[in-house]
């Protein structure tokens, strides 16, 4: 069972951040989906190598109930979910994106490789 997300109090606004992106996907599921803007579920496990479809799907969950991820359900046979960013979302991507440099940075300076990501079709 997923724990119910915390709701402070909070040490500071470090703590409050990091308690809507823990988790090692919720980063990337931000990442992918402002790259994309739309995403399907199929799409998303697809970038992201690794991730369980029962993980992405409570991290989706978490993300839509913080606000960060707005999930459509399209009345169609079968039916068809996409998932985009909220307004929301968009922030704490771009909050995020000195965090990116500097991981790059330490990557670069390390050594560190990096997983190679074969290009998806979205849209």
């Amino acid at each position: 069972m997923a724990k119910a997300p915390r709701r402070g109090p909070y040490i500071c606004g470090i703590d409050a951040a990091l308690d809507v992106v823990s988790g090692k996907w919720k980063g990337l599921i931000l990442w992918e989906l402002d790259a994309h803007r739309v995403c399907r579920f199929a799409e998303l496990r697809r970038a992201l190598p690794g991730v369980s479809e029962k993980m992405l799907t409570q991290h989706l969950r978490e993300m839509e109930a913080d606000g960060l991820v707005h999930r459509e359900v399209h009345a169609e046979v079968p039916p068809r979910v996409e998932y985009s960013l909220t307004e929301h979302g968009h922030t704490l991507n771009q909050a995020l994106g000195p965090l990116g440099a500097w991981g790059s940075e330490r990557m670069r300076r390390e050594g560190f490789e990096t997983v190679d990501v074969a290009e998806t079709s979205h849209g």
